[in-house]
């Protein structure tokens, strides 16, 4: 395989309706991978696989919705149906619902931890068979979760957010230990500012002021920027792992 494509790959792309997963999934096409694209929203999918498909791509739509064990498990019997067995995993899906912990949002605390944590848990457990399998025959298997910056950086009002992001990040971490000694990478991204859809589901009017004036300030990375870094991560040599890459803006500190 050359190491500046991915032709032969099988990837699963979680949040590919829009933003990072949908930027991702755009990429890893165009380097060769066939994606399943993976969501809820069954219309942005179908747009994403229609781009897809239009620059030569192959792509697979399958609607799904990770904090549902039984969606995610149809989800997997829809892929191998299709695809077969899958060398590439990108945890991309997650929701970002930021607000003083006194106020008791327990609904949006419930949502973040199935989406950010339990979610990427039913995509691990659904295709980690694939993934230690590819690597047994000697094949590039690579899982790569997309955490955030607030996993070790304190935002005020993001806290539950950043705990479950912290949480994601640690779970690669550890996930390491078991994984890489059957060959199996794990790399964990953590960006910083990003334009993606996260901030539109805010429905504080201050926080979500303070977020715009941190992307004036600031600047910010963008979807595509995030995918260019999956991408290069995942065409390594087999023998080289990035684990851990923290990326922002170059105006945040």
């Amino acid at each position: 395989m050359s190491y500046e494509t991915l032709a032969g790959r099988t990837a699963v792309i979680t949040g590919a309706a829009s933003g990072m997963g949908a930027a991702t999934a755009l990429l890893l096409a165009d380097r060769g991978a066939r994606v399943a694209l993976l969501a809820r929203r069954a219309d942005r999918l179908e747009e994403v696989a229609a781009a897809v498909t239009a620059k030569g791509g192959e792509a697979l739509v399958v609607a799904a919705d990770v904090t549902d064990q039984a969606s995610v498990d149809a989800a997997a019997e829809r892929v191998h149906t299709a695809y077969g067995e899958v060398d590439l995993v990108v945890n991309a899906a997650g929701v970002m619902l930021p607000n003083p912990v006194d106020e008791g949002r327990t609904d949006e605390w419930q949502r973040m931890l199935d989406t950010n944590v339990a979610g990427a848990l039913r995509i691990i457990r659904a295709f980690t068979p694939d993934l230690v399998a590819a690597a047994a025959e000697g094949r590039t298997a690579d899982l790569v979760n997309i955490s955030s910056i607030g996993a070790h950086i304190a935002f005020p009002d993001y806290a539950v957010y950043g705990a479950t992001k912290a949480a994601l990040s640690h779970l690669s971490a550890s996930l390491r230990t078991e994984f890489s000694p059957r060959d199996v990478r794990v790399t964990n991204i953590e960006p910083g500012l990003t334009d993606t859809e996260l901030g539109s589901h805010i429905d504080n009017a201050e926080l979500s002021g303070r977020l715009d004036g941190m992307f004036d300030a600031l600047g910010s990375l963008s979807g595509d920027d995030i995918a260019d870094l999956v991408a290069y991560t995942t065409s390594r040599p087999r023998h080289v792992n990035l684990r851990q890459l923290i990326v922002l803006p170059t105006r945040q500190v």
